[in-house]
């Protein structure tokens, strides 16, 4: 039996990772990653850096991040503590998707994690207080190279489990422009 299992979602590309846990009386152990068995599910990312956030109120939104070439980014996303809704935006030109969103809930819980590949925006709403995230990502973070879009963009039409008014942000998430008038910077790769 496989440490994983491996589910996309309704938007090709991201896929929902769910890691076998095997437990007893003492608590789990479970494997969170591991490249080859990653690789033949398809998911060839080389990762280079983890990265960790906490967020302490529900309705925290993050995102809509993504970075352009040369520091494109895909990310492996899993929660520690508490709950997120995780949504990855399809923003490669040409792709039959593009523009739609995907999203799937991952929780400490259920160890769900959310694959989001290089081309897409991802962003997440907390769900529970003090929600800890932690994600890898296949390209070193390059402040030059970061761009983003607005998470409450109606042309998106996201279905946040939080109102605008609900939603807690950054100064620089609630600034980002919308999806009107975005000139995508990544192109897709039909395999």
């Amino acid at each position: 039996m496989s440490k994983f299992s491996f589910e996309p979602l309704a938007v090709p590309g991201p896929v929902l990772v769910r890691p076998r846990r095997f437990g007893d009386a003492r608590g789990y152990f479970m494997e969170t990653y591991s490249h080859d068995v990653f690789a033949a599910a398809g998911i060839a990312a080389v990762f280079v850096q983890d990265n960790q956030s906490l967020s302490a109120r529900p309705g925290t939104v993050r995102g809509l991040h993504y970075q352009t070439a040369p520091a494109e980014q895909a990310k492996l996303v899993r929660v520690l503590k508490g709950a997120v809704f995780d949504v990855a935006v399809d923003l490669r030109r040409g792709s039959p998707h593009y523009g739609r969103w995907c999203a799937a809930r991952l929780s400490a819980e259920g160890a769900e994690q959310l694959f989001v590949p290089r081309g897409f925006a991802h962003g997440f709403c907390t769900l529970e207080p003090d929600t800890e995230v932690a994600y890898k990502v296949d390209g070193l973070y390059a402040p030059e190279c970061e761009g983003g879009l607005s998470w409450a963009d109606p042309v998106l039409a996201i279905d946040w489990p939080v109102t605008k008014d609900e939603a807690q942000l950054s100064g620089k998430d609630a600034e980002l422009p919308g999806f009107t008038g975005f000139v995508s910077p990544f192109v897709y790769e039909d395999k």
